[in-house]
């Protein structure tokens, strides 16, 4: 029993730190939905692949503490055991709960480099969305509070 209840919690441990991990230029966040953005126009001059390092919140390793405090109690019947076994199990659970969570956050992106129609240049870094932007293209910078994204110029 202890085992499933071990199991059901790391499953749902990843499933709720990969939904977390997504920043897609092509979803929109409730919260920007019908608000005034900034637009500018501007032309790529180049586009190369980059990783945004996963984040650690710390939910992994306390998720991955527990787990591994309930699995490793549960590998002894002699409660002095159990409780050295849970001690354990609950630090190598933390650092794999930290690992899980750092790994699952990870995203590929792109940087964009562009120049502004005043000749000004900007570079920015977005996760990949469904748009290949390529040097030359022209595209706008939508720019919504903090965030910003970069998509192709409507026609």
């Amino acid at each position: 029993m202890k085992k499933l209840i071990s199991l059901t919690l790391t499953i749902t441990a990843i499933a709720t730190l990969a939904a977390c991990a997504n920043s897609s230029p092509d979803l929109i966040g409730r919260k920007d939905a019908q608000t005034l953005s900034q637009i500018q126009d501007a032309v790529v001059l180049s586009v190369r692949n980059v990783t945004v390092d996963g984040s650690q919140s710390g939910i992994g390793g306390v998720v991955g503490g527990v787990v591994g405090a309930i699995a490793g109690s549960a590998g002894s019947g002699v409660q002095r055991e159990q409780n050295v076994l849970g001690v354990l199990g609950a630090v190598a659970g933390a650092a794999a709960g930290n690992a899980i969570e750092r790994a699952s956050t990870k995203e590929e992106a792109i940087e964009v480099v562009v120049q502004l129609t005043n000749g000004e240049r900007r570079a920015i870094v977005q996760a990949k969305g469904g748009e290949t932007l390529l040097a030359g293209d022209k595209v706008v910078i939508v720019t919504s509070g903090r965030k910003v994204r970069v998509s192709r110029a409507p026609n």
